[in-house]
């Protein structure tokens, strides 16, 4: 069995996929890129997966007969990677499963393996579907993923909660310390319902998502989502678990609001987040009048920073302390100007944008930490 490909085309659709492809797999056949020739679409059908999340795509070959392989990843992007651009012939030996690659100066032979021990990609059956356009999926996942919890004790915060109604659709993110959430009015459902995307499966398809708008299919199950856009298609079990009740955590009353400079304030916190102390990261706003005094201090160093910034600040004078890291990672993902909304120096704190679009709804909220007893 035979087929020529391109081979910086091929190169490129590997790269795509082989993010999902992880070291030590729990099962072995997992370190391949699953390859179906079909000879009489011209097409190579790619696959890979771990378990988890599955992503397919294809590339135009010439090729007379169908087929399929499993093919060692790491051996061949290194192979494809060194190469300058050229048609590449690969030659399969369907008893021992050897493949062999002719470019136009070498010859390269890699041991493959049986498509068959490849793991069956789930079937779509009973699902719902809703389209949406790229633009808007990859604004959500930029805004919600950052602040998306590593703690596997806590699976349900390890994916972005997505509510889908008649009226608009949510995407919520949390790790305990922070909670995101971007809404939408202008992507409605005819159906209410909700589910929890891993973080490694948005992170593929966030790398996928083609520059240029293109619609997104997404179908889900109970136990599944499926998307489609291009000659993507990826599948990624769904985190199986109860959203904890982020509605609850957001407070109603924060009526002392302080409107800055997103920019000057992102610039300031990474001066002064250098020195503060790196296991807390703490920093602390004092804001009176129209000052907002930013400061940190690292006391095992004996360093110590402060900036003032001018704002608009209505209400009673306050200090509160924050990660610096959490708080610079969450400006960075806005794009003007914002407020933040204050009660008091242990309650939680709100971050809004001053200019949204008119279907696009941001609030992130930070918990604030205990400050020091030093005094800026």
């Amino acid at each position: 069995m035979k087929f020529i490909a391109s081979s910086s085309s091929l190169l490129r659709q590997l790269t795509n996929l082989n993010g999902v492809i992880t070291t030590n797999p729990v099962v072995p056949i997992l370190e391949n890129f699953l390859f179906k020739i079909n000879g009489e679409e011209g097409k190579l059908v790619i696959t890979a997966s771990d378990l988890q999340t599955t992503m397919i795509t294809e590339i135009d070959i010439e090729a007379r007969e169908n087929g399929s392989i499993a093919v060692p990843a790491k051996i061949l992007i290194d192979t494809l990677k060194n190469l300058p651009e050229q048609p590449v012939t690969f030659s399969i030996d369907e008893e021992t499963y050897s493949i062999e690659i002719n470019s136009e100066n070498g010859r390269y032979k890699l041991a493959g393996e049986s498509a068959a021990d490849f793991p069956k990609i789930p079937e779509i059956e009973e699902a719902s579907t809703v389209n949406m356009s790229s633009d808007i999926l990859l604004r959500a996942i930029n805004n919600t993923l950052f602040s998306v919890s590593n703690d596997d004790l806590r699976p349900a915060m390890t994916g972005v909660y997505i509510s889908l109604t008649s009226e608009g659709v949510t995407f919520v993110a949390t790790d305990g310390h922070r909670l995101i959430r971007y809404s939408r009015t202008d992507m409605q459902s005819d159906f209410n319902s909700s589910i929890i995307l891993p973080k490694k499966s948005l992170n593929m398809l966030k790398n996928t998502l083609p520059a240029e708008d293109t619609e997104v299919k997404m179908e889900f199950n109970k136990a599944n989502a499926f998307f489609e856009f291009g000659n993507f298609k990826m599948v990624c079990r769904l985190i199986d678990e109860r959203f904890p009740d982020y509605e609850n955590v957001i407070p109603l009353h924060n009526n002392n609001e302080v409107n800055i400079d997103r920019q000057e304030l992102l610039s300031t916190l990474r001066r002064i987040a250098i020195y503060a102390n790196k296991s807390t990261n703490q920093v602390r706003f004092k804001i009176a009048g129209s000052q907002l005094a930013v400061s940190a201090e690292d006391l095992d160093f004996s360093n110590e920073a402060n900036e003032n910034l001018s704002c608009e600040h209505e209400g009673a004078d306050i200090e509160i302390g924050f990660n610096a890291k959490f708080l610079i990672e969450m400006l960075n993902n806005m794009d003007s100007d914002i407020t933040l909304k204050l009660s008091q120096p242990n309650k939680a704190a709100l971050i809004v944008p001053s200019e949204l679009d008119n279907h696009e709804d941001i609030l992130m909220l930070i918990m604030p930490v205990m400050l020091n007893s030093y005094h800026a």
